[in-house]
């Protein structure tokens, strides 16, 4: 029997990402769209990235019984006193979109270009606390773009023990290294455990 889920997203390319790596594992990952839900979108207004996620989690909370999960995720750039961080989307968009955003990181980063992707999963409708899963992938900043695969700032990003960008590596290799892939591994453990999966 599949165990199904909602994630806390209308990020296409996210919930894509999260299906690749629960769905081997006999989890239906429904979008918010799936479910045809009166849903608003809430203000992240939280402090930390498990803030956030709260947040998204709980602005569903009301509308399924089904187990609920949000991300909340960053990166953080040395460089830049670890900015962009919580705010990497925005980021972005205040620069101008990406490829502006690229080389104003490309500037900052000659000296040091050591970062690191973090992710806050926090899950609910499961316990009666929210549970969280967070997942680490340390590495560098790139000196270009690289790479069509992925999205956001994957074309610049070098995972540690790696010479490609994650927009370069195989979707398999970059789900199973990821700060998301690291924080669903996180998620999946609980949830075998609990019995609620066997893979």
């Amino acid at each position: 029997m599949n165990f199904e889920i909602l994630l806390a997203t209308n990020n296409k390319h996210k919930l894509q990402e999260v299906r690749e790596i629960l769905s081997p594992h006999g989890i239906i990952v429904y979008g918010i769209s799936d479910l045809n839900l009166d849903y608003q979108e809430p203000i992240e207004d939280g402090k930390t990235y498990k803030d956030n996620a709260l947040i998204k989690a709980n602005s569903l909370k009301e509308l399924t019984d089904m187990p609920i999960i949000a991300d909340d995720s960053g990166l953080e750039i040395e460089a830049l006193g670890n900015m962009p961080g919580m705010y990497s989307a925005r980021f972005a968009k205040e620069k101008g979109g990406y490829d502006n955003a690229f080389r104003y990181i490309f500037d900052k980063t000659k000296e040091n270009n050591k970062a690191r992707f973090i992710c806050d999963i926090i899950m609910v409708n499961m316990e009666n606390k929210p549970l969280l899963f967070e997942g680490i992938c340390e590495g560098k900043i790139a000196k270009e773009v690289k790479g069509d695969h992925g999205f956001g700032y994957d074309p610049i990003f070098i995972p540690d023990g790696y010479d490609n960008c994650f927009a370069e590596l195989p979707r398999e290799v970059k789900n199973n290294i990821s700060h998301r892939g690291r924080a669903l591994k996180k998620l999946l453990t609980y949830l075998r455990i609990n019995g609620f999966i066997k893979k």
